[in-house]
């Protein structure tokens, strides 16, 4: 999956009329410093500096290819965030984020994370949190085929699956009820209200339903600040 990202990465630079201004948009992206990336490079700043302002017009194939090679890599040893949520956006723009946590994350720690509420009330308590997806509900009904269902989930289904564009939550939950896999917390963005076969479909499957009065956006900005 990382080798399509760095081809999507890749290609977007090559094809684009400022090529310089692409490099710096997925630096920015990736969260590197020009000098983070010279050091990876093992080239000097001004090259980067160069490229990005436009001083050197078109790098070569091979040269773009270092440089996204080095990103990838620089994010791959800080854990991969930034990887792992553009691999999943380019499989499917239905997936809005996604994240790994470095440590395990406890239901009720969470949902204040999101300053949410559970709305039912028989959930496995206890249960840990290693990452999230956001998710936009109408994208995903329309367009994520099966497979790539299972991809929502990362490296490991004990996450929470957060859906946005939820107006009484029964389609999302009735999707994971006829699936084998289960998240171990699913979480509404702003529902205008909660459906009760929502509700008691997830007590059913001993899932915590949250409802959060944040939007996606703020959960994403909220979640990069927060070392977990």
């Amino acid at each position: 999956m990382h080798e399509e990202l760095r081809e999507k990465i890749a290609g977007e630079i090559a094809m684009s009329d400022e090529p310089g201004a692409t490099i710096r948009k997925w630096r920015e992206e990736f969260n590197v410093s020009q000098q983070e990336l010279s050091r990876k490079m093992e080239i000097s700043p001004s090259m980067i500096s160069d490229y990005e302002s436009g001083r050197r017009k078109y790098p070569r194939i091979l040269t773009v290819r270092k440089i996204v090679d080095a990103l990838v890599e620089i994010d791959l040893e800080r854990g991969g965030r930034n990887v792992n949520r553009f691999t999943f956006t380019a499989i499917n723009e239905s997936i809005l984020d996604i994240k790994e946590f470095s440590r395990g994350v406890s239901i009720e720690e969470f949902a204040e994370m999101l300053r949410g509420d559970i709305v039912n009330s028989n959930y496995e308590e206890g249960r840990m949190l290693y990452g999230y997806t956001i998710i936009d509900s109408v994208k995903a009904i329309l367009s994520m085929s099966a497979f790539e269902y299972i991809r929502i989930y990362g490296w490991t289904s004990e996450r929470a699956l957060i859906f946005t564009s939820v107006t009484y939550g029964r389609s999302p939950m009735v999707a994971i009820r006829a699936n084998p896999l289960k998240p171990a917390m699913v979480a509404y963005v702003r529902p205008k209200s909660m459906d009760e076969l929502a509700i008691k479909l997830a007590d059913i499957e001993r899932i915590p339903l949250v409802r959060t009065p944040l939007t996606e956006k703020e959960i994403i900005e909220h979640m990069r600040k927060t070392e977990v």
